[in-house]
């Protein structure tokens, strides 16, 4: 028997006008599942689902994967994943425009060289290859980007110390006219960005990333015109300049990714005599309750799978940077961070480099009301990071 208010599968495929094979798919995929089972195994959806359906169809057109919809939370309660989503979709057809270009230059230039020389060049042919093969590194280069913006926008929104991370880390790097700097790991650019205004005229910057995608996002932020940045892409690991070029190196929450000693080494070769190195790191309390809360949750959720502040952190950082640099500091960023709604949280949490997301996606729903219920009366997050100055002798 027919329930009021539901459609059947094939009303409901054929209202959305695609086939019930695509819906039963959906269903399969846990991409799209009924609102109602009958106990004889037939389906039923409703309008709800249907507004999710359509939701589906317009991310697929924008050409999101399956996977990625399913890791997209969709609903109106949770604006700022699609909003998200939708700005790295954005970002992706930007490059695709530009990839596009390049192309189309590129076919002209050789159709140009054909027709003069009556020969191909087979360079231009191999550099056609590959812009057409770039768009497939384009995705993960700026989901890295979008995770790390998840994580700065928890902590812009709620720490308590007002001045914010970027600015106060700023203050700690005391740019002077004439000084040549580099910054290693720059991701998403946001200590520039943020201090833009601040930025002495005479000065030349050099912003570096291993990722290329988001190398680019960070170039479109600051623009091409201005004249005291540059940028490159490259492993910190093997820094492709002179000795002694630079001023300053910061490395904001880098090392604790890399070989430390072969980065140390690379820095303290390229920096000037008495140059200085700016690195940041966590100390053992750092986000503490976020481990706490998820373990609460669902013990088997780990949400990095090595605790980075083990290998460099505040407690051992002194210890590994001190036998390349002749003077070696820490200084605390006073902070902690009071969240009183559980979307940012949340957010951060599916950032992560962990296994959370194999646990969490299907269970989204009582994960979403856990955390609302943890941040009722505020929720008390302990902030445990700051940097090593280092000065090369």
């Amino acid at each position: 028997m027919k329930l009021p208010g539901y459609y059947t599968s094939g009303e409901f495929a054929k209202m959305a006008n695609i086939s019930v094979r695509t819906v039963r798919f959906y269903d399969k995929q846990n991409i799209l599942k009924p609102s109602y089972v009958s106990p004889s195994g037939s389906r039923f959806y409703t309008d709800r689902d249907f507004a999710r359906l359509q939701q589906i169809l317009l991310l697929k057109y924008l050409g999101f994967s399956l996977d990625d919809i399913k890791e997209m939370t969709i609903n109106d309660a949770d604006y700022h994943f699609m909003l998200n989503s939708l700005n790295l979709q954005q970002k992706l057809i930007k490059d695709r425009i530009e990839q596009l270009q390049m192309v189309e230059k590129a076919i002209q230039d050789t159709t140009e060289e054909i027709r003069t020389n009556h020969a191909v060049n087979w360079s231009h042919m191999l550099n056609l290859i590959h812009l057409t093969n770039m768009e497939k590194s384009m995705k993960s280069q700026y989901q890295n980007s979008s995770n790390i913006s998840a994580r700065i926008h928890l902590h812009n929104l709620y720490s308590e110390n007002k001045q914010g991370w970027f600015p106060w880390l700023f203050e700690q790097c005391q740019l002077q006219k004439n000084m040549n700097v580099l910054e290693i790991g720059c991701g998403n650019g946001a200590l520039w960005k943020e201090n833009l205004s601040l930025i002495p005229e005479e000065i030349s910057i050099t912003l570096s990333d291993i990722s290329r995608g988001m190398l680019r996002d960070t170039q479109r932020e600051i623009g091409t015109k201005d004249s005291r940045f540059s940028f490159r892409a490259f492993d910190c690991h093997k820094i492709p300049y002179p000795d002694q070029q630079f001023d300053l190196v910061i490395a904001n929450h880098v090392l604790f990714y890399c070989d430390i000693p072969q980065v140390c080494r690379e820095v303290s070769r390229v920096l000037k005599p008495q140059g200085h190195f700016l690195c940041s790191a966590y100390g053992t309390q750092h986000m503490i309750e976020i481990s706490r809360l998820v373990q609460e949750f669902d013990s088997r959720i780990i949400l990095s799978a090595e605790k980075l502040y083990e290998k460099f952190g505040k407690e051992n950082g002194a210890e590994l940077l001190s036998p390349y640099f002749h003077i070696v500091q820490w200084k605390l960023y006073e902070d902690s961070l009071f969240v009183d709604t559980p979307e940012p949280i949340i957010e951060y949490i599916l950032s992560c480099h962990g296994n959370q997301n194999q646990y969490l996606l299907d269970r989204y729903k009582e994960f979403r009301s856990y955390v609302a219920k943890k941040t009722t009366a505020g929720f008390h997050i302990t902030k445990e990071a700051g940097v090593f100055l280092c000065q090369k002798s």
